[in-house]
């Protein structure tokens, strides 16, 4: 059984103190949640090590990681530092780090092998701009994204991945995928792992869906069996909408 998982991305969203607060009622919540859904969130970076003081069930995540391991590189943050802070996860690849930073899909396979060799959980987010999907290029976008993003990465390290489906279009815009929309994206990308790796890779992975997901539409995106959980940004930031979340299973 693949692992059903709700990450919270806070984005460049709270100051440590409101953070540390965000944190402890996540973790308070948490233990009442009715659902078996494993739940992660990534504050910011300065939020790391405190926040991982504060949080026990609850799994932590980094937003980014760096693609070399140290040196002269300053503002980045490498995958062991991360890891020495508690983190376990990292988002790699999300859109805005595609579209602001232009992280291109060759750079995200560096930071991939790079967490991966330190022992971080890469989160690995691909997804298609609105033009890109009204053109019918979303299929070869995502199979770029993750034919290339992925390469080199041995079948155990795939194990440890999770892919996040994020509808570019959907993105902190209130349009949300149809449940048809991402169910038809999650099965492409299930089956595009076969074809790049294995039937027991695309069977294992959990993938979750990130775009304008909240408490009113999450039980119906997660009903479709290739939706395994969700990567959530706006609504991660009340811990009563990011549990309602969890608990739509």
């Amino acid at each position: 059984m693949r692992k059903k998982i709700v990450a919270g991305n806070w984005k460049m969203n709270t100051t440590l103190k409101d953070g540390m607060e965000l944190a402890q009622a996540v973790e308070k919540l948490e233990k009442e949640k009715t659902s078996d859904a494993l739940v992660i969130i990534a504050p910011p970076y300065t939020h790391l090590s405190k926040v991982n003081e504060l949080i026990d069930d609850v799994k932590l995540s980094a937003q980014n990681c760096a693609s070399e391991a140290l040196g002269a590189f300053t503002g980045d943050i490498s995958p062991e530092m991360l890891l020495s802070t508690g983190a376990e996860y990292v988002i790699i690849g999300h859109s805005e780090r595609r579209s602001i930073y232009n992280e291109d899909n060759e750079l995200l396979n560096k930071k991939m092998k790079l967490a991966l060799s330190t022992g971080l959980k890469p989160i690995f987010c691909c997804g298609e701009l609105l033009e890109e999907r009204e053109a019918g290029k979303l299929f070869d976008v995502i199979r770029e994204q993750l034919a290339v993003g992925l390469k080199d990465i041995t079948i155990d390290e795939m194990g440890k991945v999770v892919i996040a489906y994020e509808p570019v279009w959907a993105i902190g815009t209130g349009v949300v995928a149809s449940p048809d929309q991402a169910q038809e994206m999650h099965k492409f990308i299930r089956d595009l792992l076969i074809d790049l790796f294995s039937e027991q890779v695309a069977e294992d992975m959990t993938i979750l869906y990130g775009g304008s997901c909240k408490p009113s539409n999450a039980a119906e995106l997660f009903a479709n069996p290739d939706v395994d959980g969700g990567l959530i940004g706006g609504a991660a930031l009340k811990a009563e909408d990011f549990l309602a979340i969890v608990n739509a299973y």
